[in-house]
């Protein structure tokens, strides 16, 4: 099947279908199963749990705490993300950092993706990616050294999106962060910049349609193709270059997350394609809102359109000379200062 244009280049950062053969020996000496790629903090915890989401797929998470907690009950917060990652990379590191300073923590693997359940696998929902957050409020809310009434979330790059939208409808979540925000319904169905024009967009869709015979046919669905090469030549966008250092080097690699070493589904954008999930945005006020971008990344537009939109209290962060990878794992540029008391102020 020919490439679908504009589905490569919506994903480009995403959708890698890579082989764990990689020629990097330093990825090859890794213990892939126990990796995380940071490491613990002497002042926390870390276990694995499991719940389960309204649709009844099991996800997997870790849960952070304080080692020395005190006697009250903790206020806590939920974390996913980047899009195609997993709870050993970025979303963990948060986690860990955010528990050193007190909070409760739980990181997740989104359905049908890294150790969550959820058949086809490789799968993604703006609904169901939602609704996982909400899943995690739920497990958090049940634990007896959790106030819940003190919940927030933090969604990175395209979990920021789905933090949002699952703030809007979720009333229990008190206070929302989002870090390199990508609105993947918008990229998936409009381009970078919204440069897709209404014959792209329907030569899109004609095409993933012609997929779904395919996939009928042959019982079950395709992976997308490799667009993150190998090696790099030199000559490839600024922003491919630079999700290829974090998720392709050992700074960032996991054997399973997607975007390191593995695609999405070929007809993963259709459910993208007609569900703006930032919609109701305004309706997360009066509880606030805190947009962190970097003021080099290719995404920063995202941040600030999305903070025109919404109502108050919200605030944008730029952190000067980042780009949009940088707040994955950069802790001397990540403002979890700022993180810390955004939500200490909000999570009352």
């Amino acid at each position: 099947m020919k490439k679908i244009a504009f589905f490569i280049t919506g994903l480009l950062f995403s959708v890698a279908q890579l082989s764990a053969q990689n020629s990097n020996k330093n990825l090859k000496k890794m213990n892939l199963k126990e990796h995380y790629t940071f490491k613990l903090s002497d002042k926390v915890t870390r276990t694995s749990v499991t719940f389960k989401n309204r649709y009844g797929i099991v996800l997997s998470g870790d849960l952070y705490l304080p080692k020395n907690p005190g006697n009250e009950k903790l206020a806590a917060l939920v974390i996913s993300g980047p899009f195609g990652a997993v709870k050993q990379q970025s979303s963990g590191l948060y986690a860990n950092q955010m528990a050193e300073r007190g909070f409760a923590v739980i990181a997740f693997d989104p359905s049908y993706t890294g150790e969550s359940n959820g058949e086809p696998r490789n799968l993604a929902s703006p609904e169901i990616n939602s609704e996982d957050f909400s899943a995690a409020v739920d497990f958090l809310g049940l634990q007896k050294n959790v106030d819940r009434n003190k919940i927030g979330i933090i969604g990175i790059c395209g979990f920021g999106g789905f933090a949002l939208n699952a703030t809007a409808v979720d009333k229990r979540v008190k206070a929302v962060a989002t870090t390199s925000l990508y609105d993947m319904t918008r990229v998936m169905s409009k381009g970078y910049n919204d440069s897709v024009t209404p014959e792209q967009r329907n030569k899109t869709l004609e095409d993933l349609s012609q997929q779904r015979w395919k996939d009928a046919e042959n019982g079950k669905p395709a992976k997308g193709s490799r667009n993150l090469p190998e090696k790099l030549n030199g000559d490839e966008a600024q922003f491919v270059k630079e999700y290829f250092d974090y998720y392709r080097t050992p700074r960032g690699f996991h054997a399973n997350s997607l975007n390191s070493n593995g695609a999405w589904l070929m007809t993963n954008p259709l459910s993208f394609m007609n569900m703006p999930i930032l919609t109701y945005v305004k309706e997360i006020s009066p509880r606030p809102m805190l947009l962190i971008a970097g003021e080099n990344a290719h995404s920063r537009y995202f941040s600030e359109d999305i903070y025109k939109i919404a109502a108050e209290p919200k605030e944008l962060m730029i952190i000067p000379n980042a780009v949009h990878v940088d707040l994955y794992d950069k802790v001397d540029v990540i403002p979890f200062d700022k993180l810390e008391n955004f939500f200490t102020t909000n999570l009352k």
